[in-house]
């Protein structure tokens, strides 16, 4: 059995294979998952993620059992746990009994955002991965898998091979602070692919997690990439064949957000628009969507012949299929 938790337990060539597989699976409708059932648990509410995955099992043929667990389902994950407080139900006997009834389970969990100690374990996902006797789907956590496979799909539909491409993972500005999920996510696949990868984001403080700033160094020695961190946004644009922007909280002030807004609020500026965009070599736009406009970019980029937010999102469909056959049909 093989989960599907991370990017960075795949090497590159399965991941090109899913990719593969996710081409070969677009506008498809089959039986291939015929008598499959998927439960779907979200702890956190999601739109895209949500239809793609129900879709997708549909249109295989499968079912979807979809469990709407925010604030209502509460686990318990610690080994051991005296459970005479809180959680009545430890994920030992959830992930096993739900097994029982399913073939495959998908979770979306985000951060508590109070402590980034414990946040960066992913425990719950990791739990249910120990304990489940079926496998396991990162809806997204800490990192977002699915939609990283999404957003290569469409850099490689648009640019061909990705290799030695410049790809820019910028900070953007938001009014308040958000997951590091899919920063930490583009990182790890542009990295994995070869790409010449600049992290731009205001100070040092916005820099990601060791865990995954390491796992990008590791993945460029392997791929013949590049990683550069950059905090000025001229220099980081500049001949850029692909720009990403996503917004992230410092992980200093993890759980003190009142003491990071005024850093934040300083970097409005940080916002994609078309004299920036005019720095790069016609950059493809993306973003993993929900997008605030003019707040993270500008109508005009959003809106523009090299924006992929459509097809990024679009691909999820296709993508959740590979994964889904993979996990269940195996090759």
């Amino acid at each position: 059995m093989k989960h599907f938790l991370t990017t960075e337990d795949w090497p590159r060539e399965d991941l090109e294979q899913l990719l593969v597989d996710a081409d070969r699976l677009r506008g498809l409708k089959d039986q291939s998952l015929k008598g499959k059932t998927a439960a779907l648990i979200f702890f956190n509410p999601s739109l895209r993620t949500r239809a793609s995955f129900q879709v997708a099992m549909i249109e295989m043929g499968g079912n979807a059992l979809v469990l709407d667990t925010a604030g209502t389902w509460s686990l318990e994950v610690e080994p051991g746990a005296m459970m005479d407080q809180g959680a009545e139900e430890h994920v030992k006997e959830a992930a096993r009994v739900l097994s029982t009834y399913v073939d495959v389970i998908c979770i979306r969990c985000f951060p508590k955002f109070q402590d980034w100690s414990v946040d960066r374990q992913d425990r719950l996902l990791h739990a249910f991965a120990e304990y489940a006797t079926v496998p396991i789907v990162n809806m997204e956590t800490i990192v977002h898998p699915c939609q990283e496979l999404a957003h290569m799909l469409a850099v490689k539909d648009r640019l061909g091979a990705p290799d030695g491409k410049k790809y820019v993972l910028t900070w953007t500005y938001h009014p308040k602070p958000l997951n590091t999920a899919v920063a930490n996510s583009s990182l790890l696949i542009a990295t994995k692919f070869g790409m010449d990868v600049t992290l731009l984001c205001p100070t040092e403080e916005y820099l990601l997690d060791p865990r995954f700033m390491s796992a990008s160094e590791e993945n460029v020695k392997r791929s013949g990439g590049s990683l550069t961190i950059s905090h000025d946004p001229q220099t980081a644009y500049r001949d850029a064949d692909v720009v990403y922007a996503k917004s992230w909280g410092a992980l200093p002030y993890f759980g003190r957000w009142e003491e990071e807004k005024p850093i934040r609020d300083a970097h409005r500026h940080f916002r994609v628009d078309e004299d920036k965009m005019a720095l790069t070599n016609n950059a493809l736009f993306s973003h993993c969507l929900p997008l605030r406009r003019n707040v993270k970019v500008t109508d005009a980029v959003a809106d523009s012949p090299q924006s992929m937010i459509i097809e990024e999102a679009a691909n999820r469909l296709p993508v959740q299929k590979a994964v889904l056959q993979r996990l269940l049909k195996g090759n």
